[in-house]
């Protein structure tokens, strides 16, 4: 992506610029916030097609929604709800999540480790995205967003209890992927 033009001095004239409709502004609010949020994007979507249209879906969203900011906080945090929503909702439309029983969730946890640390950044979104949609979303929401349980519960319309044991299966996951990833290494 090229860079923006910085034809607009500061945050406020673009934000004007584009609640006026001005294509320039609205382009340059798109190539100021697209490569970051295309990174959000992708830690929910399953490939990079499906981030594409999120991405797509939420400047959007962003577009319609701009006179709504009012300039409290940082704008590219008012930005980054959006499309962290924006995923939530595509995961919405497409997943229902199941529980996991309790011996599972603590089988699970216990096995996990934090070899995710020594893996450069492309490979573990590469892993996330291969995770099942539900699983996804909420490793992300958790480990990358912060939310806690109970608010992943609502957001999700989901118990608490799923949103632990949906985080749990993840990480057995993520780990079995990790372990397959470091094997594959150890063989080259």
């Amino acid at each position: 992506m090229e860079q923006a033009s910085n034809h607009f001095p500061n945050e406020s004239d673009l934000i004007d610029g584009c609640i006026r409709g001005d294509r320039k502004a609205q382009a340059e609010l798109y190539q100021r916030f697209a490569p970051r949020m295309f990174g959000v994007c992708l830690r929910y979507a399953a490939n990079n097609e499906e981030a594409e249209d999120m991405l797509q879906e939420g400047f959007l969203k962003v577009f319609r929604k701009l006179d709504s900011y009012r300039g409290e906080g940082s704008f590219e945090g008012w930005v980054r709800r959006i499309f962290v929503n924006t995923a939530i909702e595509h995961f919405r439309r497409k997943t229902r999540l199941q529980p996991l029983s309790g011996t599972e969730e603590e089988t699970i946890e216990g096995k996990y480790l934090t070899a995710l640390d020594h893996m450069a950044e492309k490979d573990i979104v590469q892993l996330v995205q291969g995770l099942p949609p539900g699983y996804r979303t909420v490793f992300n929401l958790y480990v990358v967003e912060g939310y806690t349980h109970r608010q992943i519960a609502e957001m999700l319309n989901i118990s608490e209890g799923t949103s632990k044991s949906q985080l749990s299966r993840a990480k057995q996951i993520l780990q079995e992927l990790v372990q397959q990833h470091i094997e594959k290494r150890k063989v080259r």
